[in-house]
């Protein structure tokens, strides 16, 4: 930043945005337990909230593969998405672990495929900011300019601590979710009659062991390969229950 075209009253007012920003934020998020309409929210609100930023999205990957993308215009979409392909600004802070700038994309050459496409889309600034949400999920929320050399070392500070603060929000989103579908899904009906309570069955025939060592080793099972538990339940049903060929 130049010093000295600083000005402390423009300061202030940049960290009031941001303080502000942060705050609609956590309201927007505070009781969701979908992540996909976390993210929505989180776009919607990032785009609406930064002054200068035209678009805002979201790239997510889940152990490691692409795991969902959101967009403040549905139309930009596909820069975020990652089964576009690796190249893109997204994917350079998630691999590198730090903020990527780009103010002039007629100037940019390191994404050659993603560059035109935004170009075309209107785009000709960008910013991405590495998300940490939690062991399976990371990410990284895209801050889009349509004019050239309009984003500044503000909109950098403010992507800063919108990802720190995303990444916050996200895992508690994800926790409650996972809360809210084991207590849904470990209701006693459910674990005397459905396919939970069917897997419980033959885990306990296949070791031995009483019903609640099963449960658990559901849930270790669920938990490792980041599925709810009634999809691993059904997986274990359906492949016990494959007819043997002769």
């Amino acid at each position: 930043m130049n010093l000295e075209m600083w000005d402390p009253a423009v300061e202030r007012l940049g960290v009031l945005e941001t303080a502000a920003l942060l705050r609609e934020l956590t309201a927007a998020l505070i009781a969701v337990e979908d992540f996909d309409e976390a993210l929505d929210a989180l776009v919607r609100t990032a785009h609406e909230a930064v002054a200068g930023v035209s678009w805002c999205g979201f790239t997510a990957l889940r152990a490691g593969e692409p795991a969902g993308v959101a967009a403040s215009d549905a139309r930009l979409a596909g820069l975020d998405d990652l089964r576009h392909g690796p190249d893109s600004p997204a994917m350079d802070a998630i691999r590198r672990r730090e903020m990527i700038l780009s103010d002039r994309l007629d100037r940019e050459v390191r994404w050659p495929s993603w560059t035109p496409r935004a170009r075309d889309l209107g785009v000709h600034g960008v910013i991405s900011a590495p998300v940490d949400v939690d062991e399976q999920v990371i990410g990284a929320i895209n801050l889009y300019a349509g004019p050239a050399d309009l984003l500044t070392p503000g909109h950098q500070l403010t992507a800063m601590l919108l990802a720190e603060h995303a990444g916050l929000l996200l895992a508690a989103v994800r926790d409650r979710a996972r809360k809210a579908a084991e207590a849904g899904e470990l209701d006693p009906s459910a674990l005397g009659d459905g396919v939970i309570g069917q897997a419980i069955g033959v885990i306990m025939t296949q070791r031995g062991c009483p019903a609640g060592e099963a449960l658990d080793v559901l849930r270790s099972a669920a938990s490792s390969l980041d599925i709810p538990l009634r999809e691993v339940a059904d997986r274990l049903v359906a492949t016990v229950s494959r007819p043997r060929d002769n």
